[in-house]
């Protein structure tokens, strides 16, 4: 039934409960659900999906060769996450040393283009293998470092900023114009896979909001969107777009580039999406994990109620922790937000 309600969710089609996803670091609950560690029995995550009605799961992948084997890359090192603190990586150097020398780089020349047939045989096994090991979720196809992530990954914050400080003309038209060659190739491939559904992953705005001026995004970014995404529609693919950070002042923006549903963290207005394309687009996300990682059950209740209030009546709504499902959260209310959008997350026929 999960993944008939998933995959009619994704296709905004009335459902009989509010869809479901979730994106879990939390061991801790994955062994309440099933009993074993997912660290060592890799089917646990299969067994808690299908325990707390799991729909669909938030699926990428680049490509069989990494960056770093083919190219310089920046490694920002990253905090403790998971439970055991496995997670940690140490930061190194930055390979680039000046503005000028990110102003000059190029994503097809440093990395390479894989041959498009092998690409596309690569990317419909790991659809097939996937889907497979998942049969009652909705898995997608997806890339990850689209255009600004792209970059991110290449030149670390530090540079990025540096560069499109000092040339943003050139760093949109000529170093992003080089991610977006380097992603429409993987795109591309993508789109002639057996997918139904396409999942964009770019960071191209912070908590904050934009990083650079809004008229840099509608020149050097939602175009580029609109060409991105172009052979996925062509190809009867529905396009799905997430960014971390705050980017509803883009909504009207990334429905002219051709999206088809929006997945958001909760520092962006639900109310606002729900309103611009709550019956017209899927929307993926609702609640805040620091309001089940600092609150009491109350708290939780209050805002899972007030989530599902605002979205309850979009046809795609697919409900998630907004922000992930780290492993802080307790217990006590993990099982707790659970229940409660199992129970309030009913709807009455249509």
């Amino acid at each position: 039934m999960s993944y008939e309600i998933g995959r009619a969710a994704l296709n905004l089609q009335w459902t009989p409960r509010v869809a479901r996803t979730e994106f879990v670091s939390n061991w801790e609950v994955v062994r309440y659900f099933t009993g074993k560690d997912p660290r060592h029995h890799p089917e646990a995550w299969r067994e808690f999906h299908d325990a707390v009605e799991i729909d669909f799961l938030w699926t990428t992948e680049d490509g069989p060769v990494p960056w770093e084997e083919r190219g310089r890359i920046t490694n920002m090192g990253h905090a403790v996450f998971l439970e055991d603190g496995s997670d940690f990586r140490p930061s190194r150097p930055c390979p680039f040393e000046s503005a000028r020398e990110v102003l000059a780089f190029n994503a097809v020349e440093e990395y390479g283009l894989p041959d498009f047939r092998e690409l596309v045989d690569y990317y419909e096994r790991f659809y097939q293998e996937h889907q497979a090991a998942n049969p009652n979720q909705v898995v997608t196809g997806g890339y990850y470092k689209t255009v600004v992530s792209g970059a991110i990954q290449a030149f670390g914050w530090d540079m990025l900023l540096e560069a499109a400080g000092e040339d943003p003309e050139r760093f949109g038209a000529d170093v992003l114009g080089s991610f977006f060659e380097l992603s429409r190739h993987h795109v591309k491939a993508w789109a002639q896979t057996s997918i139904e559904f396409f999942m964009c992953h770019d960071d191209m705005v912070w908590t904050q909001g934009p990083f650079m001026n809004p008229a840099f995004y509608r020149k050097y970014i939602f175009p580029r969107y609109q060409e991105l995404w172009r052979p996925l529609r062509e190809a009867g693919k529905r396009v799905l777009f997430t960014s971390d950070g705050t980017f509803d002042m883009f909504i009207d923006d990334l429905i002219e580039a051709g999206v088809h549903g929006l997945c958001f963290e909760p520092s962006n207005d639900l109310q606002l999406f729900v309103r611009k394309c709550g019956q017209t687009h899927v929307l993926i996300g609702g609640a805040d994990c620091r309001t089940l990682t600092f609150g009491n059950k109350e708290d939780v209740e209050k805002e899972v109620r007030w989530a599902l209030a605002a979205a309850r009546d979009c046809p795609g709504l697919i409900f998630a922790v907004g922000n992930h499902f780290p492993s802080n959260i307790p217990l006590e209310n993990a099982l707790f937000y659970f229940d409660l959008v199992k129970r309030l997350g009913k709807r009455e026929g249509r």
